[in-house]
């Protein structure tokens, strides 16, 4: 499994607030990632002069302007898909679906979120997808059930191989839901207001997802407090 890095130390990363919710990206999009109203208002903020001039030149039908999508998001892209499914071959081919479908759903896009924000919500799906057919075609094996368990792109190098296999049982005891916010958050780097519109839920509900993740992981990753007191005396 690949290794993890955080920018700060689990005590300072995992706390706590009430409140889960798991579902698929859909209701008000369709299976390509169109963008709903919970997205619209998730996302409220305007785009950035960059992100609009991406949308435009596609739009325009301008193959630059994916070509310039691809450098600025690609490899974190591969890195979201790579946690999403559990291996490389699967996020490679993902990502490339992804960027058909944004290509061929590009007169689709309202800018109710941002662009980019739009294509990694496509991306989401197109992971979702991918799950679905595994299990449709029941292939999942023993191995594909490892390779399934979250695989978190190294941050920063050096990160202790024991926290690291401990993280990732963890990680797999989440719902998918909260796994899901989790690594975009505090792995990816995301902000709420983008994993609202990526996810189709409210910065709320992402916000409080995340903290019961943290929560969640905590209680299996930190020891009793009786224990720690034993081991005091």
């Amino acid at each position: 499994m690949a290794s993890m890095g955080l920018a700060l130390p689990w005590e300072t990363k995992i706390s706590s607030l009430p409140r889960d919710r798991e579902q698929r990206v859909e209701s008000s999009e369709d299976r390509n990632g169109l963008p709903g109203q919970a997205a619209a208002s998730a996302v409220s903020t305007p785009a950035s002069s960059e992100d609009a001039e991406l949308a435009a030149r596609c739009l325009a039908g301008d193959l630059s302007g994916y070509e310039r999508l691809y450098a600025l998001q690609g490899a974190r892209m591969k890195n979201v898909a790579r946690n999403l499914l559990g291996n490389a071959v699967d996020a490679e081919d993902a990502v490339q679906e992804a960027f058909l479908k944004v290509q061929r759903g590009i007169t689709s896009f309202r800018g109710q979120s941002s662009f980019v924000t739009w294509a990694y919500r496509i991306l989401i799906n197109t992971c979702y997808d991918v799950r679905r057919s595994r299990t449709r075609k029941k292939e999942v094996s023993a191995d594909d059930d490892k390779e399934d368990s979250p695989r978190i792109e190294p941050r920063a190098p050096g990160s202790h191989p024991s926290l690291r296999m401990a993280l990732e049982r963890a990680l797999a005891g989440l719902t998918k839901h909260q796994r899901e916010v989790f690594l975009l958050y505090e792995v990816e780097g995301f902000h709420h207001a983008e994993i609202a519109g990526m996810l189709d839920i409210t910065e709320t509900a992402s916000k409080n997802t995340l903290f019961q993740a943290k929560k969640n992981l905590r209680q299996v990753l930190e020891p009793p407090r009786s224990q720690n007191a034993a081991g005091a005396r």
